[in-house]
């Protein structure tokens, strides 16, 4: 039986680039229940930071999976609905506009992700993180797991989390859009946009903003 595998054009002259490439290594490493995780809304200025973790069954083929940032909010949407139904674990979990302004946006960063892999079931046994950071001053990825820079585009599991993170940040986010209606949270998802801001000078901060985010305002 051919292999499947989902496979990336790397630059001129170069091999395509699998995305099973960082989960094999690990496999080979003698890990076995390897996900990825990764985090969305890190950089707005009101509502939680959300991470998704995934397991994903090896060498699994979902078309149309990569970076959650490149595909549209309908492709996300679409993808979304097919990870959770095929993945052998997922979870979502997030750090909240208190938690970011007690602590940091990494530290929270990291509390998310770590939380998001705590409810996988079955556990992980290894954690691929996208990005080139593990811990903050106050929180740490804690499982076995090694960093991958632009991981998002490079791991198929990592990929899976991020449109996972996003989802449902943007649910989120549109939720409070109906709680707080004066900031149209619905249209920038409390992303530091012109209108955002304001708005926020119009009315100022609601119970979601991040004050530590706010300095300059």
């Amino acid at each position: 039986m051919a292999e499947r595998r989902r496979v990336k054009q790397g630059a001129q002259g170069e091999s395509p680039v699998s995305l099973w490439e960082p989960e094999r290594s690990c496999w080979a490493q003698g890990w076995h229940m390897v996900c990825g995780v990764d985090e969305a809304g890190a950089g707005p200025l009101a509502g939680a930071v959300y991470a998704g973790a995934v397991i994903l069954p090896p060498e699994l083929e979902i078309p149309g999976l990569d970076d959650s940032k490149k595909l549209t909010p309908g492709k996300r949407e679409a993808l979304s609905a097919v990870i959770r139904e095929k993945a052998v674990a997922w979870a979502v979990a997030w750090a909240d506009e208190r938690e970011i302004d007690e602590t940091d946006i990494l530290s929270a960063r990291m509390l998310a992700m770590q939380r998001a892999v705590d409810r996988l079931s079955p556990a992980a046994d290894f954690v691929l993180v996208d990005g080139n950071r593990d811990h903050g001053r106050h929180a740490a990825i804690v499982t076995p797991h090694r960093t991958l820079v632009g991981g998002d585009g490079r791991s198929a599991s990592i990929a899976a989390a991020s449109i996972l993170a996003k989802v449902s940040r943007d649910r989120y986010m549109e939720e409070m859009a109906l709680r707080y209606p004066e900031y149209e949270f619905e249209r920038h998802k409390g992303y530091p946009t012109r209108r955002h801001y304001a708005l926020l000078r119009q009315y100022g901060p609601c119970p979601i903003h991040r004050r530590t985010f706010l300095k300059h305002l």
